[in-house]
């Protein structure tokens, strides 16, 4: 079996990805569109519903860019496929539930990959930092993000300065979900991933296109989009089967079947 930097693992409806490439979980350009191809297929699968994003070991989650690669002269601006960064922070149309599962050091472009997650859980030995400024780079999509996540003052000191937040300040701030022994990680991003997985899947990807596209727009543009029928998928998810059977689960008095038509 061929080695490669990144572990897939299909769970019935869940996907597990696990970043896999000693020493330290660094993505290199040749690793990110692996990264995409995998993101990719996830999202164009219509048996997985939600994916599970990891690294392999006990101390790294992923420190981001591979900066032995740019000192061999990998651009920061390269090819880094489908995706861009990671292959999952510019994945256009991925209307489907991803969490982070944060086991480690989690930094530079690693944040910004868990920034790329719709929830984030963190062991409780894992630290946060954006030390882009020592290597003369900038956290571009952290400086975007971070921002709109926690309070300004906090998101532009992590930026600015580069200083590390361990998993309970980051909890304070809202950075992630929840914190957890290091032993009780996966298993808990495992019950959240299951639970999701068992949800109605039409309407997280109505849930996710309307967040994604309204976080430009006023208040008022983005409910005319959702009235005028305007949002792809929450046009599928008012014609579909799924929409009826929730009425008719709620009018029964029984759990609802969902099958994602």
């Amino acid at each position: 079996m061929t080695e490669t930097p990144i572990r897939t693992e299909r769970r019935g409806a869940v996907l597990e990805v696990t970043i896999d490439r000693p020493k330290a979980n660094a993505i290199d350009a040749a690793t990110s569109r692996i990264m995409g191809e995998v993101f990719t297929t996830f999202r164009d699968d219509p048996d997985l519903r939600v994916a599970v994003l990891t690294g392999a070991g006990e101390k790294f989650f992923c420190p981001g860019w591979d900066l032995k690669a740019a000192a061999e002269g990998e651009a920061p601006d390269g090819d880094y496929g489908v995706g861009g960064f990671g292959g999952l922070q510019e994945l256009r149309g991925l209307n489907k539930p991803v969490i982070a599962a944060v086991n480690g050091i989690c930094c530079g472009g690693g944040l910004e990959l868990a920034l790329s997650a719709d929830m984030i859980l963190a062991a409780e030995h894992a630290t946060f930092a954006l030390p882009e400024i020592r290597s003369g780079t900038v956290a571009d999509a952290a400086s975007i993000k971070l921002p709109k996540r926690i309070p300004y003052h906090i998101a532009m000191e992590m930026l600015l300065t580069g200083r590390w937040m361990d998993a309970g300040e980051a909890a304070r701030w809202g950075l992630v979900n929840r914190v957890l022994p290091a032993a009780e990680l996966m298993d808990a991003a495992r019950g959240l991933a299951e639970d999701l997985a068992a949800g109605p899947p039409l309407v997280f990807a109505a849930i996710k296109e309307i967040v994604r596209e309204a976080e430009g727009m006023r208040f008022q543009d983005a409910m005319n989009r959702v009235t005028k029928s305007q949002f792809e998928t929450v046009e599928r998810l008012y014609r579909s089967e799924d929409q009826k059977e929730g009425a008719r689960a709620f009018a029964e008095k029984r759990d609802p079947v969902w099958k994602g038509k």
